[in-house]
């Protein structure tokens, strides 16, 4: 990764940092039952993690995702992308039937289903209809959009998200639809994620457009990203870690 992007991502990994100490130092901190059963030490990096959680949030990471795709020789890239796309009205209608065919149990791997809506007899009406993609990035001629969920997303957000995917899809058969989260709590491998709430719109452990941690990365700014953002991050909490150590024992 060129040295100057390095340094933009470990900016914002720093103000993350800073923006979470900010937050604590005005942050009410009167809680009598929390005294009365806890160690100072435990109180003060709960609440430093619960606000760090905060700060590391979904600007943090559509910023990040955008940098390491402009790194990675992406001719534009941008966050919360306006697309518009117009789609014959018998694929609106067959999407939708799909999502709540989901909802109510049925299950479907990715492939299997775009083949399934593509067959739809076409009604010969359209729609236009408006997407909001997390970050959208251009390279080699090719669109891509993903949806950037946090790492334990819920039905709906994530419903919405597979809606999304497959109209973009269907208006556009040379783009690259995403739904990603930034890293997996279970694990290294995508067969470890285990939050089931959403595991039925997507089949987590084996659709292609489910993106999970590593493969995220390193599909957004090309293999050994993951690996380099760690790297950087390791880089900068080097000195995060003493101030936060030093704001600790300064209390």
């Amino acid at each position: 990764m060129d040295q100057r992007y390095r340094q933009m991502i470990a900016r914002e990994f720093k103000n993350c940092v800073n923006n979470t100490i900010k937050r604590l130092q005005g942050e009410a901190t009167y809680r009598p039952f929390h005294t009365a059963l806890l160690s100072e030490e435990a109180i003060f990096w709960s609440r430093f993690e619960r606000s760090f959680s905060t700060s590391f949030g979904q600007r943090v990471i559509e910023e990040i995702a955008k940098l390491v795709a402009l790194s990675n020789g992406a001719s534009a890239a941008q966050r919360q992308k306006e697309t518009l796309i117009t789609l014959d009205n018998a694929y609106v209608t067959a999407i939708s039937a799909h999502i709540q065919e989901l909802r109510n149990g049925k299950r479907s791997d990715w492939n299997t289903t775009v083949a399934s809506l593509r067959v739809a007899p076409l009604s010969g009406t359209a729609t236009t209809i408006r997407i909001i993609s997390d970050l959208w990035w251009k390279k080699d001629g090719i669109n891509n959009y993903i949806s950037l969920k946090t790492v334990k997303p819920n039905i709906d957000q994530t419903a919405v998200a597979k809606e999304d995917c497959l109209r973009l899809t269907l208006a556009d058969p040379d783009c690259n639809a995403y739904f990603g989260l930034p890293y997996n709590p279970y694990g290294e491998n995508k067969s470890d994620y285990a939050h089931n709430p959403p595991m039925g719109i997507f089949d987590f452990h084996h659709d292609p457009v489910v993106l999970i941690g590593r493969e995220m990365w390193d599909t957004i700014g090309g293999a050994g990203c993951y690996e380099e953002l760690l790297d950087i991050a390791r880089e900068v909490g080097v000195e995060t870690k003493q101030t936060i150590s030093g704001m600790f024992n300064g209390r």
